[in-house]
């Protein structure tokens, strides 16, 4: 999968008005993603269902960064952080308000992301097929963060296979900084509440992970 737009949002930690973003695609963002072009009902037992199968897949993140045509060096990924303000709210009472709600809304910049997801073919064929042609609308976090190119780019054997299909033949994960999910806890350096479990009801388990910078190549 290629994760690729002017703005991207992955929220894990938002309490509020404050939405937070983490810096890479979270697994309750993606599997939002793909239950959405899937075209299941939040909270349904299809949803339940499909979220089952879906554990036994594996997500692996890479940062792919942005080398503008011109530039020598590439672009970092940064956040805005968006001031905004929402008018004619209804309060629990059933009443309009006449106060603007403010929230404060993160974003990702100059922000591309591969996704590499390891996995049974029976589960992952009807997930590509969906993402080609989504019942429902997918974007990356939020509404107004909308792909900017093909998201899926192949059912491929290996992650050397995966790479080429994201238009990185030759390179290898580890030139890349990434997130792997780990097996046990002592081989990871991060926990992320963000395996879903209802998104009606915003359940979620927690998510073990290893954080790893790019390796150096050349001499």
């Amino acid at each position: 999968m290629m994760l690729d737009a002017p703005l991207q949002s992955w929220g894990f930690a938002s309490r509020f008005q404050r939405r937070t973003t983490a810096l890479h695609p979270t697994r309750s963002g993606i599997l939002g993603m793909v239950c959405a072009a899937l075209g299941v009902p939040k909270g349904s037992n299809t949803e339940k269902e499909w979220l089952a199968q879906l554990e036994s897949v594996r997500l692996m993140v890479l940062a792919i960064q942005r080398l503008p045509e011109g530039c020598r060096q590439p672009l970092d990924i940064r956040r805005l952080e968006d001031y905004h303000t929402v008018s004619g709210t209804r309060r629990a009472s059933g009443a309009i308000s006449g106060d603007a709600v403010i929230s404060h809304r993160q974003y990702l910049l100059d922000a591309k992301f591969g996704v590499i997801l390891a996995g049974p073919h029976s589960t992952l064929k009807p997930v590509a097929e969906a993402l080609r042609n989504p019942r429902w609308g997918v974007w990356f976090g939020r509404k107004n963060c909308i792909p900017a190119a093909p998201i899926v780019r192949g059912l491929m054997a290996t992650p050397q296979e995966a790479l080429a299909a994201l238009g990185l033949d030759g390179r290898k994960t580890d030139e890349f900084a990434r997130v792997e999910e780990t097996a046990s806890f002592a081989d990871g350096t991060d926990t992320l509440m963000d395996v879903p479990v209802n998104f009606q009801t915003r359940e979620f388990k927690p998510r073990r992970i290893c954080r790893r910078p790019a390796t150096l190549t050349g001499g």
